[in-house]
């Protein structure tokens, strides 16, 4: 045996054998660090936005973006998460080939619906952007920014999907250096484009491509390489359509978690602007750029989580995937109860960053008081969420992030309103929060007395 094969044998290997401690932090850490970096590169695009354009509604503008980004970044998902967990359970099954063909399907759905979703959103930019509640002073700054954005979206999706399949192959280090790249040449060219070349909004989209561009190189480029544990090979990327529905069945979860998130966000932007108008919707950039820092750590320890779980799963050690999942849990509440106490008692602190005009900051300050009471537990809700989706439990995961987004959020949006105004729909945030985590806690609880019932047989 060579020694290249018996270094990618260990690689995967020790998904079984290491400590639990050891691996979440070998395959989080550099996780964590990754998914943060992305989540400052889109808040340095924000803060540098905000201050580079004296208008406060470029702010408005910013927000509306958020909604459709989602939706180009679902369609991702749908293929990576589902590619990425996919291989890791193959790969504790021993099956390389099996593998293999996953990584060369997977590739060719992320460009025939990355091209697809693009052509749509430049064809139906502006009805889009109304519907996701752009007032006509925010919808020109909106649609610039798409605009010049949209290009580089298919290479963000090859980013996200192999991103993902590289750690769960035992390249976590490297999963992280993609990010850091990314991230670190946005932080240099979007200011260089808005201060330094003044091209206005388009020069932060610009620098998003150009970042979106090289990550999208660097992570493609390992699957390229034969010492990688897992590489393109011939005879793998023909379509092989059970391969395909297994990784739609998955990553079905993950995208329509976003769906419903860019639905949500529709109607709360339409909300806000009856309520609070176009300073209230600058308010949700403050609150998701800065909750996205906390969640994105916890996604991070979901994606170390994801190959562990996975891989034990796949080789039934039930004993090592509940030690995973308990202390993927208590990792994810320090953190999320940390930025919660953070939104409370420094909201006015946070929004200055991102704002210039005093009463979109009043506006924003009430915001993070009221949408971060119950943040705490919202680490949980997430740990739990992907335990489902990680085992290939893609219908329990769609409906515990389904129960958030539309089951308790909707009704509230729709009644909270109308009795509190504003104070109304920043409220159903942290009143979803925990009903959420309530569901996914008796859903959980259920879940592992199956697993531990020894006459239950799994299909994995």
């Amino acid at each position: 045996m060579s020694t290249k094969t018996i270094d990618q044998d260990s690689r995967i290997k020790e998904l079984g054998n290491e400590k639990i401690w050891k691996l979440l932090l070998k395959y989080s850490l550099p996780a964590v660090v990754g998914t943060v970096v992305m989540a400052v590169y889109n808040i340095i695009d924000s803060i540098v936005i905000g201050h580079a354009i004296n208008d406060p509604n470029v702010v408005s503008g910013i927000a509306i973006t958020f909604p459709v980004m989602n939706l180009a970044t679902a369609l991702g998902m749908l293929i990576g998460a589902g590619s990425a967990t996919r291989i890791s359970i193959v790969m504790g099954q021993n099956d390389q080939r099996k593998a293999e063909i996953i990584l060369g399907n997977s590739v060719q759905l992320t460009v025939i619906i990355g091209i697809t979703y693009i052509t749509l959103f430049a064809i139906f930019l502006d009805p889009i952007l109304r519907l996701f509640g752009a007032s006509p002073n925010s919808l020109p700054y909106a649609h610039e920014f798409l605009m010049w954005v949209l290009p580089g979206m298919v290479l963000m999706n090859l980013t996200f999907s192999y991103n993902n399949v590289m750690r769960a192959t035992g390249y976590p280090g490297k999963a992280m250096y993609t990010n850091l790249i990314g991230a670190c040449l946005n932080a240099i060219l979007a200011p260089l484009f808005l201060f330094g070349f003044h091209w206005g909004i388009k020069g932060a989209a610009i620098a998003t491509d150009i970042s979106m561009l090289v990550t999208a190189f660097f992570v493609m480029s390992h699957f390229f390489q034969k010492k990688s544990t897992l590489h393109f090979k011939r005879g793998t990327f023909k379509f092989n359509w059970p391969v395909i529905k297994s990784i739609l069945y998955i990553g079905m979860s993950p995208f329509l978690i976003n769906v419903a998130g860019s639905c949500i966000n529709a109607i709360v932007n339409n909300s806000l602007l009856e309520y609070g108008g176009d300073n209230a919707i600058a308010s949700v950039v403050v609150f998701n750029r800065f909750v996205t820092i906390f969640v994105m750590i916890v996604m991070g320890i979901c994606q170390g989580m994801q190959p562990i779980l996975g891989y034990n799963f796949g080789s039934r050690r039930f004993d090592r995937l509940f030690k995973t999942l308990r202390l993927a849990i208590i990792s994810a509440v320090v953190f999320t109860a940390t930025g919660s106490l953070i939104g409370a008692f420094n909201p006015r602190v946070i929004a200055s960053m991102f704002m210039q005009d005093e009463e979109q900051i009043q506006c924003a300050v009430n915001c993070l008081k009221i949408t971060t009471m119950t943040f705490w537990i919202v680490g949980f809700q997430i740990v739990g969420t992907n335990f489902f989706q990680s085992l290939g439990m893609a219908a329990k995961a769609v409906f515990l992030s389904l129960t958030r987004q539309i089951i308790f959020m909707i009704p509230l949006l729709l009644i909270l309103p109308k009795h509190f105004g504003l104070n109304g729909v920043w409220s159903c945030y942290p009143i979803c929060d925990f009903v959420a985590s309530v569901v996914t806690a008796c859903m959980l609880a259920w879940q592992i007395r199956r697993i531990k019932n020894p006459s239950k047989v799994y299909n994995v």
